[in-house]
């Protein structure tokens, strides 16, 4: 008898994830949430149809008590991309730290889609990424380290 995979089999492992469909990209967004990063890591390749991000991701996987709380660099990274927008995001500002609270997607007709970058601040503040068809990738690139603040991300109701 074959198990299924469990959440706590890729505690120590790095993350390498695809999401083709809505219930994919629910696993990746429950990842990826509290992650943080600088303005200047989005970006958007026109010609290759990729928007990628470069996020210090929280690593909730790991959240047993084992290891003080820790963070890993990750690529999160949406292909066969046609448009992005933004609301309440200035691009201006490089300085700006971003704080990713979820992925949101939007099925449109015959495959097309949203994807939506729910971020953390005040009102709506969110990237939308206009796909051709659902396609997001997470990769880890680094090792795993303390998290600077050394507590886990909690959210007032």
């Amino acid at each position: 008898m074959v198990e299924d995979a469990r959440f706590e089999d890729g505690g120590e492992a790095p993350v390498a994830l695809r999401a083709l469909d809505a219930e994919d990209l629910k696993v990746i967004s429950t990842l990826v949430q509290d992650a943080v990063f600088p303005i200047s890591e989005m970006t958007w390749d026109r010609g290759r149809r990729r928007f990628a991000l470069l996020i210090n991701r929280f690593r909730w996987e790991d959240v047993d008590g084992r290891h003080r709380p820790e963070r890993v660099q990750s690529v999160l990274v949406i292909e066969d991309v046609l448009a992005v927008a933004s609301q309440g995001v200035d691009r201006t500002e490089a300085d700006t730290i971003l704080s990713l609270l979820a992925l949101d997607w939007a099925e449109g007709e015959d495959g097309t889609g949203k994807v939506t970058l729910i971020l953390a601040g005040d009102g709506a503040v969110a990237v939308e990424v206009e796909v051709e068809a659902l396609e997001v990738t997470l990769r880890d690139v680094t090792r795993p380290y303390v998290a600077p603040s050394g507590q886990v991300p909690h959210h007032s109701e």
